[in-house]
């Protein structure tokens, strides 16, 4: 519980690094959804759309795995300048072409660069949190990353008719000016990184592994209803995608946020099983996809599962785990969101030809409902005594 007197949240640090983190994510928010598109119709197609975001993934997954080590010799400050620039000044090549060798070349640069500022970012705000509120802190915190996803996601779908690709580029490249202004305020100190072990280490201990788990298959939905949701919606309802991940964009913040208040009282083990729920009954909206309606709501429970989930398992993993482990477990939990992403996109793009995208969507909530298995074991562990729950984490 929150006691009186407790310290704020919003310190001049945490305001800055939300600053810092909205402006760079939305220029990778802008973009998700139209690179695909951009690649797809210069002659790609379904694959060519979905090793899009397949490769940033992938950059972002080698990256994350060295961050920790970057952010322990550079420091935090220097760490997020070199992220921001990476995520956006690539941007403005994609004027240049929509063949797949530079839209690749760019994801790579673009992915290594989300990379650093969402490994940075948690491990920043687990450090700068008042005790007791760590999971509202990275709810605060998720916000701020989740309004780049309000505005990106379905603004960059509109615009492109208007303006075409090459403005809408160029524009998440200025972005990039904006996130750079509150990185020299940021605090220059480097992030402490325990000796022995490397990101991966963590996986031995169950209490770290379950979270992963759920929030990597998690993930991998997300990442197909990012890629692929507007190539699947018909073409007579040009409006339905931008709505839907207009729903997800704006529940998925909201949803961590509470998720933060809500586990900070009462457990965050507690909403791993409503979270997967949520984004099961959600990809059955996306199973209709002759029904705007039901492909909206659909999204918005999505994001709403997503958003908790976030927040949930991250804020269980840093609870387990010591000071000097924050910067892996930040670099972890976003090796399984990115990872998940990643594959997610990739796969599916090798599905949808031939089954179709109801069908795929069908078999991706077959999927989700698979992570409710680790989410009950780690609700019935958080019942044993705390020597067990020692012993087994």
């Amino acid at each position: 519980m929150i006691r009186t007197g407790a310290r704020p949240l919003l310190t001049r640090p945490m305001v800055l690094l939300g600053v810092t983190s909205l402006a760079s994510m939305t220029t990778f928010y802008l973009l998700v959804p139209l690179v695909p598109l951009y690649t797809a119709e210069g002659g790609s197609g379904d694959m060519g759309a979905g090793l899009s975001t397949g490769v940033t993934m992938l950059a972002t997954v080698l990256m994350e795995l060295v961050t920790p080590a970057l952010l322990g010799r550079y420091g935090y400050r220097a760490g997020m300048a070199l992220g921001v620039l990476l995520l956006g000044a690539p941007s403005a090549l994609l004027v240049l072409s929509s063949g797949l060798p530079m839209v690749l070349t760019t994801s790579l640069a673009r992915g290594a660069g989300l990379a650093i500022v969402v490994v940075a970012g948690p491990a920043l705000v687990a450090e700068l949190a008042p005790a007791g509120r760590r999971g509202e802190a990275l709810g605060v915190y998720g916000v701020a990353v989740g309004i780049p996803a309000i505005l990106g996601l379905p603004i960059g779908l509109w615009l492109v008719p208007l303006l075409g690709y090459g403005p809408v580029f160029l524009a998440a490249t200025g972005l990039t000016l904006l996130a750079l202004i509150g990185i020299p305020w940021l605090p220059a100190r480097t992030a402490p990184v325990e000796q022995h072990g490397g990101v991966l280490h963590a996986l031995r201990r169950a209490g770290i592994a379950r979270p992963v788990i759920v929030f990597a298959v998690i993930a991998l939905a997300a990442g197909v209803l990012l890629t692929f949701l507007p190539l699947a919606v018909p073409a007579g309802s040009p409006g339905t995608a931008a709505a839907a991940l207009l729903a997800f964009s704006c529940a998925m913040p909201l949803a961590r946020w509470a998720a933060g208040r809500y586990g900070d009282r009462h457990g965050q083990a507690a909403l791993l099983v409503p979270s997967v729920l949520a984004t099961v009954v959600g990809m059955a909206g996306l199973v209709l996809l002759d029904v705007p309606y039901a492909v909206i709501v659909g999204a918005a429970l999505f994001g709403a599962g997503f958003g908790a989930a976030q927040n949930a398992t991250l804020a269980l993993m840093f609870e387990r785990s010591s000071p000097s482990q924050a910067g892996r477990v930040s670099a972890l939990w976003n090796l399984a969101y990115d990872g998940g992403m990643g594959i997610g996109a990739v796969g599916f793009g090798l599905v949808a030809g031939p089954a179709g995208y109801s069908a795929g969507f069908a078999l991706l909530g077959a999927v989700l409902a698979l992570a409710l298995v680790p989410s009950l074991l780690d609700k019935r562990s958080e019942r044993k005594p705390l020597s067990a729950r020692f012993g087994e984490r």
